[in-house]
């Protein structure tokens, strides 16, 4: 006699993307009066089990934790990047009951992976531009030299969109997005060509602020009520309000950009933010 497995059983291994990380935005405000219910020393137990918890799932590979001091509404937040979806979604409860009950309320959450970019340029389109441009012949040793740069630089630029290292920088900025589908602006009326178009224009003003903005596109479709997720880290808050305004003027933006609310936070370690949102 055969026995079938039930149909409500689910697999309790690892969970992984087909490629890229799994990323997940947590920002909490704060109960104080919950918290100030507790003890010296369970507050005490309960901010050693969150270092305790962000110690550990630092050590798992491919996983990366930003703790951050929030600007409001928010208090706390914390930025998850982890190559299983199992590990992310107990990591986050772990966090959300670390303090003890009510402690931690979400004030906002976000779902998302991290993912390559459609527009990536190809090596026929790259050959052509140096034919057109440089006067470089296609399948000339010349232009076959330039092809390998290219695709290591592709290469390099794909691997760092799926699998980024997050940078230690003193300034973070967290917003979604999705593109419109309005009448006579639905991005997704257009064709691929003029998506394209539009986007190389858009990424050529985010080139102009590089090594002072660091740029991280997730995507949530499917995943959460917006499109992307962008996270934005910089030394200077300057530099934030300076691209954020700059990428207003761009077509992309004014015509087919649809945001939601901004957070900004500073990147922490937790002792820090402990005494600047707990008070102790």
């Amino acid at each position: 006699m055969t026995t079938e497995a039930s149909p409500t059983a689910v697999a309790t291994g690892p969970l992984r993307p087909q490629e890229g990380l799994g990323a997940l935005h947590l920002f909490y405000k704060v109960d104080l009066a919950a918290w100030r219910a507790k003890s010296r020393e369970e507050r005490a137990t309960a901010r050693d089990y969150l270092e305790t918890i962000v110690t550990a799932a630092r050590q798992e590979p491919q996983t990366q934790v930003v703790t951050l001091a929030m600007f409001a509404p928010a208090d706390i937040g914390f930025m998850l990047l982890s190559r299983d979806m199992h590990a992310l979604q107990a990591l986050e409860k772990d966090i959300s009951a670390s303090l003890g009950p009510d402690v931690l309320v979400p004030e906002f959450t976000y779902l998302s992976m991290t993912e390559k970019s459609e527009y990536t340029q190809k090596d026929d389109e790259y050959a052509l531009e140096l034919e057109k441009n440089e006067g470089i012949a296609r399948g000339t040793a010349e232009s076959e030299a330039k092809l390998i740069t290219f695709r290591e630089r592709i290469q390099h630029y794909t691997h760092d969109r799926l699998y980024p290292v997050l940078p230690e920088w003193e300034y973070f900025c967290f917003y979604p997005m999705s593109k419109r589908r309005a009448v006579g602006q639905n991005w997704y009326a257009l064709d691929f060509k003029a998506r394209r178009e539009l986007m190389g224009g858009h990424m050529r003003v985010g080139r102009t602020y590089a090594g002072r903005v660091r740029q991280l596109v997730t995507g949530s479709t499917g995943l959460d009520d917006w499109e992307w997720g962008v996270s934005l880290f910089a030394h200077n808050p300057y530099d934030i309000k300076a691209i954020v305004y700059e990428m207003r003027f761009d077509e992309v933006t004014h015509t087919y950009g649809e945001f939601g609310p901004f957070h900004n936070g500073l990147p922490l370690p937790l002792k820090e933010i402990y005494q600047r949102v707990l008070l102790d």
